[in-house]
């Protein structure tokens, strides 16, 4: 556990067990504590490393909001100052829409990459309301009642009713609260931004992982991320919601021990046993059943059919 502070940042970093390096990119206002699950699973077969975003957790609050663009930047530097030249990468909500954008940024950086509950931001299936009602406020961060009292509304399935698991969630989040300006930056990096127009670009292996009971993240979304990015293989995971990387019981661990601890991820049962999504009409079909927010679902839906209109992929 450490700081790492370079050009007015300081980045508050957690590396734990051995083998390739691989980056933990957490969501909305999270912060390494909740990355303990996947730490001791993942760090079974690689030097995991978890870190707090600017103004989350324990990292300092950057003086002004970060492009995605520049943020990626910033995590090339991170490794650079950690030593690390070329990393596996595991997104995870919002952090997965990072991920995506350091894939894009820093291609040379990134063996492989991992997409769990997330989307291509603009352009994606939208949450429900509820859902997205309470990821507008990080009041869940910093009220352990308020998080056991809807933390099954953002994850949708089952498992989080699950008494132990959601105290031990409500532990996590509110052991390192975001600071409140640092959470609405985040928010405002992931309602602005969109890979629907250059995702194709990204060329290293992916391994897109969704929750079928998803109600933050719609199911849809995994659909639409592996038709779009052109080598990728997805798992749609039955009875699992949003929170899934934080249950140590979900089958999302097996399949990213599978595809990060394979000397070829092509022979991995990830890869092998997961679907390349080449069917448009099924993409459309999904997105178009996916529930959403009212206004916000016909929204997206115009922003898709404006880049869809031009490309050959959809």
């Amino acid at each position: 556990m450490t700081h790492v502070s370079f050009r007015g940042l300081k980045l508050y970093v957690r590396e734990q067990g051995s083998g390739h390096p691989l980056l933990l990119i957490n969501g909305l206002g999270g912060n390494t504590q909740m990355w303990r699950v996947a730490q001791r699973r993942l760090g079974r077969t690689a030097r995991t490393i978890a870190f707090d975003a600017p103004g989350t957790g324990r990292s300092r609050l950057s003086p002004m909001p970060l492009p995605l663009p520049v943020l990626a930047r910033v995590i090339a530097r991170l490794l650079d100052e950690l030593g690390h030249e070329r990393v596996d990468v595991a997104g995870y909500s919002l952090g997965g829409v990072i991920a995506q954008q350091f894939a894009r940024t820093k291609p040379e950086r990134v063996r492989r990459l991992a997409l769990v509950g997330t989307a291509c931001g603009w352009g994606m299936a939208p949450p429900e309301p509820e859902p997205l009602g309470l990821i507008t406020s990080p009041l869940r961060y910093f009220s352990k009642r308020v998080y056991r009292a809807t933390n099954h509304i953002v994850d949708g399935g089952e498992r989080f009713k699950d008494p132990n698991l959601r105290e031990a969630q409500a532990l996590a989040r509110t052991a390192a609260p975001p600071n409140p300006i640092g959470y609405a930056q985040q928010f405002l990096q992931g309602t602005t931004w969109s890979s629907l127009h250059w995702g194709a670009s990204v060329t290293a292996p992916t391994l897109v992982l969704s929750g079928a009971c998803d109600r933050l993240v719609p199911p849809a979304n995994g659909l639409l991320l592996a038709h779009m990015l052109p080598n990728s293989r997805l798992h749609t995971l039955a009875g699992e919601g949003h929170l899934l990387l934080f249950d140590p019981h979900s089958a999302a661990y097996p399949l990213l021990e599978s595809f990060f601890g394979a000397d070829d991820y092509a022979v991995s049962d990830a890869w092998r046993t997961g679907r390349e999504v080449t069917d448009a009409e099924e993409v459309r079909a999904g997105l178009k059943a996916a529930r959403g927010t009212p206004l916000v679902k016909p929204l997206a839906a115009l922003y898709r059919e404006a880049y869809w209109s031009r490309s050959s992929r959809l």
